[in-house]
């Protein structure tokens, strides 16, 4: 008999609940905060440079945080968001992909996006959102792209990258690249409903897509057990059909073996993949939140000692490949290298005002054209309300 229904039956002859913790998803965990590995555990194989530009990329990105979430409170910058305590889950994801492979972030991915070459001028730029920014200024602080290193500019509203992944990874699929898309996204954006249509479609589809919850336990200001009940965010995968694996955030090595077995898995069945990272989010949800509101600073000095830079220097210290007083000399360096790019970015004159629709279409439509000409006269009439651009107008 066929079936239709496209389950399986079991038949029973007295009915019973299936246990609402039935599922179990363990997590991966392979390096101790010693630097030392689990017993039973394996290292994934990293050569000597690999491993470094995984860890300066993780040093880089913490001390960037540092000094931009202070320009934003000196008022220099209007927006910043760190990725304190997760620098690992991004950073190590990004390493087991291939550069031709799309990355479609949320919003606290600069790891991925450093590891992939974005510059620090880039950063700059786009956070002063000056001439220079490759988004013309058209977006907030912290929403990077790049086209040529294969990174989506980000969208501020949640999940919308979701099904756009599901999207973007069949036609990778229909047009035989040997290329998928990874896209991260927060537990809290896995409750939006484009979490659920895009991981059915990739299902059905069989589109290979690496769906990357990075569960960080909290949607600002929303602890994750006022979010969902189920057994994290991994478990639902199975009600879809597809591949789960959940690691632990801050343990780049555990990151990094499971993206790599989740491509070559996506890439050889041209499958869905579900990961599910968890770490803890050390900061303020962003510059325009206060996290005291909502949890204790007991909390917070329980996870710091979850250090994953610190427990990756660790582990480089013990393969012999990190030498501690060049590293800090390099970190310091680094310091003045951001403060000096700052200070060149935020001088950089503003985007020219017809920017604003350049090149939303080949040529600017009569609509858009008679709002900038609007727009333009309303500046020209209220110059001093408007000290930057006015001065620019033609």
């Amino acid at each position: 008999m066929t079936n239709p229904n496209n389950a399986t039956i079991t038949t029973v002859h007295r009915a019973e609940f299936t246990a609402s913790d039935a599922l179990k998803i363990p997590t991966l965990r392979i390096l101790q905060d010693d630097g030392s590995l689990y017993d039973g555990a394996t290292a994934p194989e990293l050569d000597k440079d690999t491993a470094l530009k995984m860890y300066d990329t993780m040093v880089f990105i913490r001390v960037l945080d540092e000094r931009m979430l202070a320009a934003q409170r000196q008022g220099r910058i209007s927006f910043y968001m760190q990725c304190l305590g997760e620098e690992a889950t991004t950073v190590g994801s990004a390493a087991a992909l291939s550069d031709q492979d799309m990355i479609m972030a949320q919003y606290r991915e600069q790891g991925a996006l450093r590891y992939r070459g974005f510059t620090l001028e880039q950063f700059m730029n786009q956070l002063f959102s000056n001439e220079k920014d490759l988004g013309k200024g058209r977006q907030m602080p912290v929403h990077y792209g790049s086209n040529a290193i294969n990174y989506m500019t980000i969208s501020s509203p949640l999940g919308t990258q979701i099904p756009q992944a599901s999207g973007y990874a069949y036609a990778q699929k229909l047009r035989g690249l040997n290329a998928l898309t990874l896209c991260y996204f927060g537990e809290g954006a896995a409750s939006e409903g484009d979490f659920h249509a895009g991981l059915n479609m990739a299902a059905v589809h069989k589109a290979p897509v690496l769906f990357f919850c990075r569960n960080n336990g909290y949607a600002i200001s929303t602890p994750a057990n006022e979010q969902f009940v189920g057994d994290g965010i991994a478990c639902r995968a199975v009600g879809y059909g597809m591949k789960a694996i959940r690691v632990d955030g801050a343990d780049i090595l555990a990151v990094y073996q499971a993206t790599k077995m989740a491509r070559d898995y996506a890439l050889k069945h041209n499958e869905p993949v579900l990961l599910e990272s968890m770490a803890y989010r050390l900061g303020a949800h962003s510059s325009s939140d206060d996290p005291s509101g909502y949890r204790s600073k007991e909390e917070e000095a329980l996870w710091r000692k979850n250090d994953p830079i610190a427990r990756f220097k660790a582990w480089l210290l013990k393969q012999g490949w990190l030498d501690e007083a060049a590293d800090n000399a390099k970190t310091e360096q680094l310091r003045a290298d951001i403060l000096d790019a700052l200070k060149v970015a935020e001088k950089v004159a503003k985007p020219g005002i017809e920017h604003l629709i350049s090149d939303v279409y080949a040529e600017p439509i009569p609509a858009l054209q008679q709002q900038l000409d609007e727009l333009k006269a309303h500046i020209r009439k209220y110059p001093d309300a408007y000290p930057i651009t006015a001065g620019r107008l033609d």
